[in-house]
């Protein structure tokens, strides 16, 4: 089933020019009507990125982590963000999403659903995946407010009402979101973050988990899945770090589908007889993320200097077909998105100015800069990266550059007491929902310290007052001429460009197609 929920006139704008996907969506049908399904073998998938090994979806950003849940897990609706019709939404474990007044949002649930464990799916889950998630604690930080600011019930088991009125701030918020929570037990939630989420993943999808055997993750069909159950057998998702390996891998037939291609693999695969490539521009941003919590990068004077060194389009060149240019925090298939007419651009003499204006005049008295990037996950990211230091060492701004593999990269990724490890680093950001506040509020409000650590009390209150709009309309109007412009004056995180995930596939997998929408989805494999 599906339903606009009034929200189509506010995302059209937002849609620009691209139909946009950040996780790998899958064609559900595929997983039962398809040839290859019919052959009753397995699917092997190539990860570029590692997972963390705790499994609670609240604990982690991993994108790896995310495209595994979404064939395990259960989600109220699905967002496919598409071009032609971009506020659409499919019900899943959800059969209706209604605003019963400016502060209180009913949500009715589909019946005769069980988890893997064979729970029965009732609201009492959706009530406390709400209120887990809502915690300050919770890294995921999916909520626009903590756990006492909600008043969530469940007048029968299949309606949930949440009451934001403690909060003051709007319930429609929770329509966005509504795409990207995977539903968690209300059992599994009360042993606590130590407790079964961290070590298995136990949803209502149409694949089960069954074992973690060192880089592989393996899934099963799920027997008491309520579309069917699958015909494909098994999915296995593993990480292989290395994209010439992946492309190999797939062209040797030990591969079903890889991602993270690099542009000129994609030229070798499309000649391929065997291969088919899906590219598609994404709801993902790759960042230069500044550290704003230690100098030089807690003065906005030097960060705008970094950025107005940097040439984009040279990047861009680089990138090829793996890029798609950028003059915004989140990608243009979010929710209020526009080309903000303040985005830095490239110019020496700002960047000198600016660099003179804080106390560097030509870069003197600067420290030693270091810019953290990976190598494997992301195309051109060393390439690029070689080019962006060299533009600021251009500038007298002493850059070094690290490269590290994915797994290292992970773990200097985020900020930390006395500020995240180098001054710079390389990470893009993805989330399967137009909610802008998942990029905005996640990493530019003070109560967040995600990357850059930032904490500006104008930008938190300019965030606080677009969350607490009234209405869609008015939301809409604050992001694009207030909170995304003050946030471009004072540039915490420069947006390199808006990615291009480029996928292949076995030609068998006709049928098996990405969606331009999020996390990878199984929800109708019937």
């Amino acid at each position: 089933m599906t339903t606009d929920i009034n929200r189509r006139r506010f995302l059209r704008g937002a849609a620009g020019a691209a139909a946009a996907s950040g996780f790998m969506q899958i064609n559900p049908d595929f997983f039962i009507s398809s040839a290859f399904a019919a052959t009753g073998k397995p699917m092997t998938f190539l990860s570029a990125e590692n997972i963390t090994g705790n499994w609670d979806p609240t604990a982690h950003t991993t994108l790896s982590q995310k495209n595994i849940e979404g064939f395990v897990m259960g989600f109220l609706t699905r967002t496919p963000m598409r071009l032609d019709n971009p506020g659409a939404v499919n019900n899943e474990l959800a059969t209706s999403i209604n605003l019963l007044d400016p502060h209180r949002l009913e949500i009715k649930l589909r019946q005769d659903i069980v988890f893997h464990d064979g729970k029965p799916f009732k609201a009492e889950d959706v009530k406390a995946t709400f209120e887990y998630g809502a915690l300050p604690d919770r890294p995921a930080q999916w909520y626009p407010g903590p756990t006492e600011t909600l008043t969530i019930t469940t007048p029968d088991d299949y309606t949930v009402i949440i009451d934001t009125s403690k909060g003051g701030y709007p319930a429609h918020l929770f329509i966005f979101l509504a795409s990207f929570l995977p539903i968690m037990s209300a059992k599994d939630i009360a042993e606590g973050p130590g407790g079964v989420l961290s070590q298995r993943l136990n949803g209502t999808g149409p694949f089960k988990f069954v074992a973690q055997q060192g880089n592989d993750t393996v899934l099963e069909a799920f027997d008491g899945y309520f579309k069917g159950k699958p015909a494909i057998p098994a999915i296995h998702f593993t990480f292989v770090g290395d994209s010439t390996t992946r492309m190999l891998s797939l062209m040797n037939g030990q591969a079903s589908i890889v991602e993270r291609l690099e542009p000129e693999q994609v030229a070798t695969l499309e000649s391929n007889p065997a291969i088919s490539i899906n590219k598609v521009v994404s709801v993902e941003n790759k960042y230069l993320w500044f550290r704003c919590s230690k100098p030089p990068f807690d003065d906005p004077r030097v960060r705008m200097a970094a950025c107005h060194a940097i040439d984009r389009t040279q990047i861009l060149e680089v990138l090829g077909s793996a890029g798609h240019a950028s003059s915004n925090f989140v990608s243009p298939v979010k929710f209020g998105y526009i080309d903000l007419p303040n985005y830095p651009e490239y110019d020496p003499d700002k960047c000198q100015a600016l660099l003179a204006e804080a106390g560097f005049p030509k870069g003197v008295g600067l420290p030693p800069l270091e810019y953290i990037t990976s190598v494997g996950f992301y195309p051109k990211t060393k390439e690029y990266g070689e080019i962006i230091a060299a533009m600021l060492q251009e500038q007298g701004l002493p850059v070094s550059l690290t490269v590290l593999e994915p797994a290292a990269w992970n773990e200097r990724l985020y900020d930390r007491p006395g500020g995240g490890p180098g001054h710079m680093v390389d990470c893009g950001w993805s989330t399967a929902s137009p909610e802008p506040d998942l990029v905005l509020r996640t990493h530019f409000h003070s109560s967040s310290h995600r990357i850059t650590g930032i904490v500006d009390k104008d930008i938190d209150a300019s965030l606080d007052k677009e969350r607490s709009a009234p209405t869609l309309e008015a939301r809409q109007k604050i992001l694009q001429e207030e909170t995304m412009p003050l946030i471009a004056s004072k540039m915490p995180a420069l947006s390199l460009f808006t990615s291009v995930m480029i996928h292949a596939m076995q030609k068998e997998f006709v049928g098996l197609y990405i969606y331009p929408d999020g996390s990878m989805d199984a929800s109708a494999a019937a």
